[in-house]
This record gives C-alpha cells, sequence and structure tokens, in this order.
C-alpha cells in the first residue's frame, strides 16, 4: 500500500518536472500578467478611438436595432476591442517567450541521435545471435545470406 502511494507521488513529480508543464505553467502566468497591461492599453487608448467612428450616441461605435430602446444596441467597441486585446497578446507571447525559447532550444539544445532503421536493427539482431552462437559475423552473414536465397 505504502509504495503504491510513493509510486503515484513519484510519477506525479516525473510528470511536473517535464519541461512542457513549467513552460505552460510559466506562459499562462505571463500571459494572464500581459492581458491586464493589453486591456488597460485598450481601454485607455484604442476604445476612445473606436469611439471617434461611432455616432453622438452615448454608447459608442454599433448598431442601434430599435429606436428608442437602449437595450437593442449592438455594441461593436468592445468586439473590435476584444479581438485587438487577443492579438496583442498573442503577437507578445509569441514574440517574447516563444521565438527567445525557441532560438535558445537551437542553440544550446541537444540534438536527438538519429534512430536506426529496421534493416540496421535486423542486421544488428542478427550479429548478437551470431555471437551468442559463437559464430563470427563473416560466417552469420553468409548464413543469413543462404537463408534469403532459400526462401526466395
Amino acid at each position: 500500500m505504502r509504495s503504491s502511494i510513493k509510486s503515484v507521488f513519484d510519477g506525479f513529480k516525473d510528470f511536473l518536472m517535464r519541461g512542457n508543464v513549467i513552460d505552460l505553467a510559466v506562459a499562462v502566468v505571463m500571459g494572464t500578467a500581459f492581458t491586464a497591461v493589453v486591456t488597460s492599453f485598450t481601454k485607455g487608448l484604442v476604445n476612445p478611438l473606436l469611439a471617434v467612428f461611432g455616432s453622438t450616441n452615448e454608447l459608442g461605435l454599433g448598431v442601434q436595432l430599435i429606436a428608442d430602446k437602449p437595450a437593442t444596441f449592438i455594441a461593436l467597441g468592445p468586439i473590435i476591442t476584444a479581438f485587438i486585446d487577443f492579438f496583442m497578446v498573442a503577437v507578445v507571447l509569441y514574440f517574447v517567450l516563444m521565438l527567445p525559447m525557441k532560438s535558445l532550444k537551437n542553440k544550446f539544445g541537444t540534438t536527438k541521435a538519429a534512430e536506426p532503421t529496421e534493416t540496421e536493427l535486423l542486421i544488428e539482431i542478427r550479429d548478437l545471435l551470431a555471437k551468442q552462437q559463437g559464430l563470427s559475423s563473416e560466417q552469420s552473414e553468409e548464413l543469413s545470406k543462404e537463408r534469403a536465397t532459400e526462401s526466395a
């Protein structure tokens, strides 16, 4: 019982220590913090600029469906502002977090060794089996060729 709990916690620790989880947590925190900056920028600068394009209506940029009923006003300004917010956050996260991390990984990251092909693996298995049977690699290769011609 105690060892199964320990293995669960060890697995959880391995999961947390994986680079992707930590990178994701950092990205979420940075994105949340930067969202506040972008939101204040759009409220302070973009919204007043959008209000210039709106009519003299105090509701701002939008469309009034039924005259004299403010509840039927479709506000386009907040929708445009939300798109600008999203775009700015995405741009900053990409250029501030993703590109530098990618260049650092390319510069300092280890390159993954090429995986052997199926043929290379079969040759390695053949050589190991031949070694266990006391055959030389030349004898093993000759035996493989004989068996290949017999089966063809």
